[in-house]
């Protein structure tokens, strides 16, 4: 079994937020390969479903951005899993907009959701960094996380959403580099 978990806050006034884009992409995998309803779990909101022969619990943390770590390391203990069982979809500000990189471990680059997840699991775990770009000068940060996606944006950011639920599949193999390559190939068209 592994658990993906999406980074975001809770509360209609963040659903279109950049900061929420990994609950955005769980929902598009959830609908795309028919997972399970939304049940409440672990101090979020759950779907379970399988992708290839692969087990996958969707979390989408409620516990708001900076404490996303006790929601994922509940839901680890629980199914007594390793951090190598655990993916995190997140925005990533030093990736250009609507691109995505997947690595293991490494720095959380000022991210609050992964410095919890780290604090609470180790950083052994896979990112999916899913691209936002940078606004150019530190200050302007926050509210740019923080701010919606541009209606402009609309369109590059549903097609972002399906080119990386449609490559789950090989997520879940453990292909990250066929992943990458294909969702590059499907926003490039």
């Amino acid at each position: 079994m592994q658990i993906w978990v999406g980074l975001g806050n809770p509360g209609a006034q963040y659903a279109l937020n950049r900061h929420n884009v990994g609950f955005m992409v769980l929902d598009t995998i959830a609908e795309m390969h028919g997972f399970g309803a939304v049940k409440k779990a672990f101090q979020g909101w759950t779907q379970e479903g399988r992708i290839g022969t692969e087990k996958i619990l969707l979390l989408k943390p409620a516990t708001f951005m900076n404490e996303s770590g006790r929601s994922v390391g509940e839901a680890m203990r629980f199914y007594k899993l390793g951090e190598g069982d655990v993916t995190v979809f997140h925005d990533e500000l030093d990736l250009d907009p609507f691109r995505v990189k997947v690595k293991t471990g490494g720095g959380t680059a000022g991210h609050n959701g992964l410095r919890s997840t780290e604090a609470h699991i180790g950083n052994a775990f896979r990112r999916v960094r899913l691209g936002i770009g940078h606004p150019g000068h530190k200050d302007k940060v926050s509210p740019y996380v923080l701010g919606n996606y541009a209606k402009a944006e609309m369109d590059p950011l549903a097609d972002m959403l399906g080119a990386v639920a449609a490559e789950a599949p090989w997520l879940a193999s453990g292909d990250d580099g066929r992943f990458m390559s294909d969702v590059a190939v499907r926003l490039a068209g």
